[in-house]
């Protein structure tokens, strides 16, 4: 399959990391070492620091995004950010179902469904996080689990709603514990999603997908996971925090 198909994104979770003065350091560092990437970059910071990033990151090659969205366009929902609130503050893009969210904030395959066909409604990029526990790939039914998650965040969207979701596979085990997914499994996981998108809707809306690898990708383990046929970038944690280690893993993309 051809790579070329599609955009290769990395994009940086910051997670809850990051003043907005903080953020501010960090991405006037990062502008001048990552411009002439050959792929798209994408910065996931919080919810105080959006602003900031939506002015320094305007008119660079760097795209600002939420790490979660609220599938309400307003109401009594405490501490919740709207879709439509996002994108007045300069976002393109929104991470939604992160197993972080779904573990300790109550997500579940119907509300990540329900926030990422709000977010695709309204013309952001939803990147939609899939993965599997240590216990459910050790009992071997990884496929089941992915199967499971890929077809219910999906549900009801439509081939032009697709042309605004990027999948990113994240094995559980593997996000902020130091350990990373094999290139051979990472690898075999991205193709299997592949697959049960092209079952979902055709050959054509599969093949031009794009989807990362998240979960403890670094310099050192970046260009083995990147050269996987169906890995198209990655979802970046911890790496994404210091300038020196996400240059290496945009130049490692931009291969």
């Amino acid at each position: 399959m051809d790579k070329s198909n599609r955009a290769t994104v990395l994009a940086g979770n910051w997670k809850m990391n990051k003043t907005a003065s903080e953020a501010s350091e960090l991405i006037k560092e990062l502008i001048p070492a990552i411009e002439g990437a050959n792929c798209d970059v994408v910065i996931c910071v919080p919810y105080t620091s959006l602003d900031v990033a939506a002015r320094l990151c305007k008119g660079t090659n760097i795209s600002v995004g939420a790490q979660n969205c609220h599938y309400e366009e307003s109401g009594a929902f405490t501490g919740e950010v709207s879709v439509t609130m996002l994108i007045e503050s300069g976002v393109t893009h929104v991470i939604v179902g992160h197993s972080e969210r779904r573990q300790y904030f109550g997500e579940t395959d119907i509300t990540v469904n329900l926030r990422a066909r709000k977010a695709v409604s309204k013309g952001l990029i939803a990147i939609i996080c899939v993965g599997e526990l240590l216990e459910e790939r050790e009992a071997g039914i990884t496929e089941d689990v992915l199967s499971r998650q890929v077809k219910a965040a999906l549900s009801d969207m439509t081939q032009e709603d697709m042309e605004h979701v990027i999948i990113a596979y994240e094995p559980v085990w593997a996000i902020g514990t130091g350990k990373t997914a094999t290139s051979q499994q990472a690898g075999e996981a991205c193709r299997f999603i592949r697959g049960i998108v092209e079952e979902l809707f055709n050959a054509d809306v599969a093949k031009s997908l794009t989807i990362q690898y998240g979960g403890s990708m670094n310099p050192s383990n970046a260009e083995e996971l990147l050269a996987q046929e169906h890995v198209d970038g990655g979802l970046i944690g911890g790496a994404s925090l210091k300038a020196s280690d996400f240059k290496s893993l945009v130049d490692a993309a931009s291969k």
